[in-house]
């Protein structure tokens, strides 16, 4: 072992200490590293910061952004309300969630197939009031485990494939993957369902109630049913159904400026009516979305549509001191003025009467306020009121559905079929989705996971130097003289064993790289096939279930779900000797040797 070699065993030694002690956060340990790698003189100077610019990297912002766009599109929200239940047991939405992850990672990048079922986990989990970290991992280790099943489901296959042919003369083809991964997938998934979820700290804990007010405001609101609306003819009682759903109660109808008698529930519905709602705001925009409903007569909605940086949901509380106070929103022209539209008034529990715009407005009050997102700050300060916490409250543009979609889909087809890189497909989604406005120029970086991306950015570097300084090729070595003399099985065995630990450490794909002329070079050795060597690195190099670095999937997920560095080996490990206690027989079975 050169000097060069042990001061990069040691410093991942180091930071994966660091790491599981979790004093300290895992971007600081990981930049540190680097940079101590770097002083050390085993990074070289001019590759330090390359690993800001690769490519996994650039996936993973830009995968982040993408799923802002479509849950800013209603694209999620149509999944969800199509597919996913909250009312599900947990078992039961990770069997369903991760079997749907799985099949679209069959067919498509398993990051991609994450980056568009992430957002609906997240908002399936609110609904459900369980913690986003009790779904968020089972989903991303169903989605890595799908990949194995096609040769476009995820790089290593894709490399090992290349690596055959330029080999041997021959690649595998589309589905030769499908036999072992198909079984690994199936029972990895089946414990992840039942026994896996549970092992994941704070899993089973309930979310967590704030005390205040911006977190516990229901406010009374009116939404409007549009021309040519599919619920038109229809009586109000046949919104109550989704509402519940949502989470939103209907009060009552509006129409033509008169309150109806009573809830209105049997009164068939009309273009023009107000739907007298009490909801969160979430909840609010969840139901308008899903229903296609507007916010308010096209009249004042016509103010909104001009916005350049999108539409943004306000909350805040009248003073004795704010213009609006013992006025109404129609009396100090808010709509006209301010192109802003009040959404909800909130008053300690009582009953608002009188239409929303011509509301006395009191001290106390918390109003729901739909703003132009430039122009939100000059609101509240025009108003003289107080701004509550900062909550992130999007509004769905459920118009742009199609478009989000389309180009998220085609983007992903494209670069599944080779006719573009994955990384610059999806650069060129997220260019459209900021020209379109289905994700605003100034919430465009908002949505990126910056901690994430400086450990990616970090580790890379140090892995690429562990690969070029010949530690890779040295546990390679190692491997072939620990097998000496013994059955094939045990190479095949301690070739899975290898892999997958070097897949936790260093990306999948490099391990791929390495990994697999290793496993044709023992093959040779061994006098036996190559191909179930090539299959096991397949297998090995993509359940990388440890850490959150050694899988872009796994990265994606530790900031969205609060996970530490060291919550992932609790479902991980398990999982991974599962992959090998089933990955090994089936392929000595499919792929004699």
């Amino acid at each position: 072992m050169t000097t060069d070699q042990a001061i990069l065993f040691a410093l991942f030694g180091g930071v994966f200490a660091m790491l599981l002690w979790g004093r300290f956060r895992y971007d600081v340990v990981a930049f540190a590293a680097l940079l101590l790698g770097v002083i050390l003189g085993v990074v070289p100077k001019e590759d330090a910061f390359s690993g800001f610019g690769h490519p996994a990297t650039v996936i993973v912002a830009l995968v982040l952004i993408v799923s802002a766009g479509l849950v800013r599109s209603g694209a999620v929200l149509l999944i969800t309300r199509k597919l996913v239940d909250a009312k599900r047991r947990a078992s039961s939405h990770i069997a369903i969630m991760g079997g749907i992850g799985a099949v679209l990672s069959a067919f498509m990048n398993n990051v991609a197939a994450l980056a568009l079922l992430m957002p609906v986990d997240i908002a399936t989990a609110s609904k459900a009031g369980r913690p986003p970290r009790a779904t968020l991992m089972p989903l991303s280790f169903a989605t890595i485990l799908g990949g194995m099943i096609t040769l476009i489901g995820t790089p290593p296959n894709i490399i090992i494939a290349g690596i055959r042919q330029d080999q041997l003369g021959e690649g595998f083809r589309m589905f030769d993957f499908a036999p072992v991964g198909l079984v690994t997938a199936g029972v990895g998934l089946l414990f992840v369902a039942t026994i896996g979820w549970r092992l994941i700290p704070g899993a089973r804990d309930e979310v967590a109630q704030h005390d205040g007010v911006s977190e516990t405001a229901s406010y009374v609101a009116e939404l409007t049913i549009p021309a040519d609306h599919p619920r038109v003819g229809e009586p109000l009682q046949q919104l109550y159904d989704p509402a519940d759903e949502a989470g939103v109660r209907v009060l009552g109808l509006i129409r033509e400026g008169r309150r109806q008698f009573g809830s209105g529930r049997f009164v068939k519905l009309k273009a023009g009516d107000q739907i007298v709602l009490e909801a969160a705001p979430e909840a609010l925009d969840e139901f308008r979305a899903g229903e296609d409903l507007e916010f308010s007569d096209r009249k004042r909605m016509s103010l909104l549509e001009a916005a350049e940086q999108g539409l943004q949901l306000l909350e805040v509380v009248v003073t004795e001191q704010s213009r609006i106070n013992g006025r109404s929103a129609q009396a100090i022209g808010l709509a006209w003025r301010q192109r802003t539209v009040l959404m909800g008034i909130s008053r300690r529990g009582q009953r608002i009467q009188d239409r929303l715009r011509r509301t006395k407005v009191r001290t106390g009050d918390i109003l729901l306020l739909l703003a132009p997102a430039e122009t939100a700050e000059e609101v509240v300060s025009w108003l003289g009121a107080l701004p509550l916490a900062d909550r992130g409250l999007a509004v769905t543009e459920n118009k742009k559905i199609w478009p989000a979609a389309l180009l998220f889909g085609g983007a992903v087809a494209a670069a599944s079929f080779g006719m573009i890189d994955l990384t610059v497909a999806l650069g060129a989604v997220v260019l459209l989705y900021a020209v379109t406005r289905i994700v605003s120029l100034q919430e465009l970086y908002d949505h990126v996971e910056w901690p994430v991306v400086v450990l990616l950015g970090s580790m890379i570097p140090l892995g690429a130097a562990l690969e070029t300084t010949g530690g890779t090729v040295l546990v390679a070595d190692l491997l072939t003289s620990a097998t000496a003399g013994q059955p094939a099985w045990v190479a095949l065995l301690v070739l899975m064993v290898v892999t997958m630990t070097l897949s936790d450490v260093l990306n999948n794909t490099a391990t791929a790289i390495v990994a697999a002329p290793v496993g044709i070079e023992v093959a040779r050795t061994l006098d036996v096939s190559p191909d179930p060597f090539l299959m096991a690195v397949a297998v090995a190099a993509s359940c990388a279930f440890l850490t959150p670095i050694g899988h872009k999937n796994n990265t994606l997920i530790l900031g969205p779900g609060g996970y530490s560095f060291g919550a992932y080996w609790r479902m991980g490990l398990p999982l991974e000797i599962i992959v090998i206690a089933v990955g090994l027989p089936s392929i000595l079975v499919f792929w004699p040797l």
